[in-house]
């Protein structure tokens, strides 16, 4: 499988971000499912979810600090690369 994801360190926090489906982020039960899917591919650190919407716009839901966060950054901002697991 692959996905694309970030590794962040900010703070003196480091957590993940990955990208996600719009439909999954809408749901407090995919996105939990989602959340616990990707954890094993990023051990010790907290996981993020995104998704844009249909303007490109990006939503994020995971811990509160973090989404609050990454709310302030635009996508650009954030270091993706292409995870493989």
């Amino acid at each position: 499988m692959k996905f694309q994801g970030a590794v962040i360190k900010e703070q003196g926090q480091t957590f993940a971000v990955v990208v996600i489906k719009k439909h999954i982020l809408n749901s407090s039960y995919e996105s939990e499912k989602a959340i616990n899917s990707f954890r094993p591919c990023f051990p010790g650190i907290p996981v993020t979810l995104m998704a844009q919407d249909s303007n490109g716009r990006a939503h994020y839901r995971g811990r509160q600090d973090i989404v609050n966060f990454l709310a302030n950054l635009h996508v650009s901002q954030i270091p993706w690369r292409e995870y493989t697991v």
